[in-house]
């Protein structure tokens, strides 16, 4: 692709970022076939063909408006086009770039400006959502059902017993999920317990840092990122092998602090060795690990891999064979590939689309009448689970043995 983005822009790191990206896209379209916004709306535009145009036009200087936002805040941002482009095209960087420039050229509405802050304000800090959380499972019976179905059920703990062990692995414990899904990091703890691995978490850890750089407040994103470096720093110095993550989309946005600080004179070095030791609970478990573990005794399951499982970390299939190893029954699922609309913010700000994506994947999820749905993160967890009354978990709960 030709391009001609403006001189000031071009001679700034993200010019010349989105201008080899762009001239790397050869309009082939066959991006458009795997995306599920295109699938539902059938328009060019929000399609990552139509996007990368649209992006294009904006950096070379002509007029954008708040249609053009519109068909960016559209995007999943899921990667499957990514995964589909025969180009090798690293759409989600050009995307990132596009949506903040064109965030500073168009005025957001109010009501969109105040639910983005609020959001960016509260979900990264799980000592603020909890007190909602928690009024939300007193009162959800009495709720109106399409609100009380947004709210997780109390789960009962898992008993954790923190003994010492001879590797020694940081775990981050995350914002939302620490609050909701409490019994994800703790079955992670008695499973690699069980397998001699102790696991640290590092207090003063927080929020990866996605919910940030999606809403198109990069900075903020990068205080998060920063944060965390300095919290692991000690311990890696201390010999821990490496940082766990048991949401896939904390962990593909771990992975790539590299990308995000690689022009920070302070953190780009520290951040490469960050993402080149972050692993996925299921880079960590092996078959014969698992083999140590309760057996699923054929019970029937089927797999939800996120987005950021299979099209950012490249992980597909891992988790399959681990449950299939560990003795479940593990049901085929028509057109895995796609997205079930949870996205992070994306099914609180973009609902319709999102909904419309969940009863999409829920039908597929359950056409074999599953004993219950399993995923690998917290945002598809819960939000698969919004939509069906079949249990929806995380994968590594139901290796526990309860």
């Amino acid at each position: 692709m030709q391009t001609n983005l403006l001189v000031d822009f071009l001679n700034t790191p993200q010019g010349q970022e989105a201008d080899k990206i762009l001239r790397s896209c050869v309009h082939c379209g066959f991006c458009t076939a795997t995306c599920p916004t295109y699938q539902l709306l059938g328009d060019e535009l929000d399609g990552p063909r139509g996007r990368i145009y649209q992006i294009k036009l904006a950096l070379e200087g002509e007029e954008v408006s708040s249609h053009t936002q519109t068909h960016l805040d559209r995007c999943l941002t899921c990667l499957n086009c990514e995964t589909t482009c025969p180009s090798g095209v690293q759409y989600h960087r050009l995307l990132d770039i596009g949506r903040e420039y064109i965030d500073n050229k168009v005025k957001r509405s109010y009501g969109q400006r105040l639910s983005r802050w609020v959001l960016r304000q509260t979900l990264p800090y799980s000592r603020r959502i909890a007190p909602f959380v928690k009024l939300g499972q007193w009162f959800k019976p009495l709720l109106p059902e399409p609100l009380a179905k947004k709210i997780p059920s109390r789960q009962q703990a898992i008993y954790v017993n923190p003994g010492k062990h001879p590797r020694k692995m940081l775990m981050l414990a995350g914002c939302a999920q620490k609050v909701m899904t409490p019994r994800t990091n703790q079955a992670t703890s008695v499973v690699l317990g069980q397998l001699g691995i102790e696991l640290i978490e590092a207090p003063l850890a927080g929020c990866c840092g996605a919910l940030s750089h999606h809403l198109c407040a990069a900075e903020e994103a990068k205080v998060f990122m920063r944060r965390n470096i300095d919290a692991w720093w000690p311990y890696i110095e201390e010999g821990a092998e490496a940082i766990i993550m048991t949401a896939s989309g904390c962990g593909a946005m771990v992975k790539d602090y590299a990308v995000h600080l690689l022009h920070d004179r302070d953190y780009a070095e520290k951040a490469r060795h960050i993402s080149s030791m972050t692993r996925d609970l299921c880079e960590v478990i092996t078959a014969d690990d698992i083999r140590k573990l309760p057996s699923g005794k054929g019970q029937s399951v089927v797999f939800h891999p996120p987005c950021t499982l299979q099209h950012a970390q490249k992980l597909s299939g891992r988790i399959e064979s681990l449950l299939t190893a560990a003795g479940y029954k593990l049901l085929p699922v028509k057109d895995s590939h796609l997205c079930c609309g949870s996205a992070g913010s994306y099914s609180i700000l973009q609902s319709r689309l999102a909904n419309q994506l969940k009863q999409r994947k829920l039908e597929a999820l359950e056409t074999h009448q599953p004993e219950l749905i399993v995923t690998a993160n917290i945002g598809c967890q819960l939000h698969l689970q919004s939509g069906t009354h079949i249990p929806v978990k995380h994968w590594i709960e139901i290796l526990v043995g309860e």
